[in-house]
């Protein structure tokens, strides 16, 4: 048992993927495997030079190519470091909505997305999942990979949008249906501590690693 006031703790990066061309055009990839675009490599590489310093026992990662690329840069400063895929991980299955383009879903959907935007928590999408089964995975999942490490190691999870919000929403006592008052941009990453036997969320949305490279595309 820990001594009170101990500062050995686990921590949990989590890292939304970096830009794909589907992010660039609005298009819902959920389940799709586009790969990431030359921005989102940038972001990626950005990104991997901020958390070069950190010292993690592993890292884990969603099964679909943009997040594994995301993970094998940032590993390119951590030889060593071993990647696990982990299907828990995988983006919100979007069901008959794979591949639209929002502004498209937006006209022939515009029952759904009325619901959609009033209450969230209250939808499945169509031969998907619900807001509330992805967390219930998401959640699993965080569990299931910390018990594998020593209570005081750091980990990293590259994951996605809905997965990582949800997850969010859940350490900081948000209802599923307000997961919009948090944002996890792409190549963005939040940090989780564990105190006790609960999750606080230590650092939300962290892209300042990224205003560079934001400054760069808009001259």
């Amino acid at each position: 048992m820990l001594a009170e006031g101990c500062d050995i703790r686990m921590k949990i990066f989590l890292v939304r993927h970096g830009e794909t061309e589907w992010n660039r055009i609005q298009r819902f990839q959920g389940r799709s495997d586009p790969p990431l675009n030359p921005r989102g490599r940038l972001q990626v590489r950005a990104l991997a030079a901020a958390l070069k310093d950190q010292v993690y026992a592993a890292i884990y990662s969603s099964p679909l190519l943009r997040a594994l690329e995301t993970a094998h840069i940032i590993k390119s400063h951590h030889p060593a470091l071993p990647i696990f895929q982990h299907r828990g991980l995988i983006e919100m299955d979007l069901g008959r909505f794979e591949g639209i383009e929002a502004r498209r879903w937006a006209e022939e959907y515009p029952d759904f997305r009325r619901a959609w935007e009033e209450n969230p928590a209250a939808v499945q999408m169509p031969g998907g999942e619900s807001l509330e089964e992805v967390q219930k995975r998401a959640i699993a999942s965080v569990e299931r990979i910390s018990q594998g490490h020593p209570r005081d190691a750091t980990l990293l999870l590259c994951s996605h949008n809905f997965v990582i919000l949800t997850l969010l929403c859940h350490v900081a006592g948000i209802p599923l249906e307000r997961f919009r008052e948090l944002k996890q941009a792409t190549a963005a990453f939040s940090v989780l501590g564990r105190e006790q036997e609960h999750w606080v969320v230590e650092v939300l949305n962290e892209r300042a690693h990224l205003q560079n490279i934001e400054m760069e595309i808009k001259r």
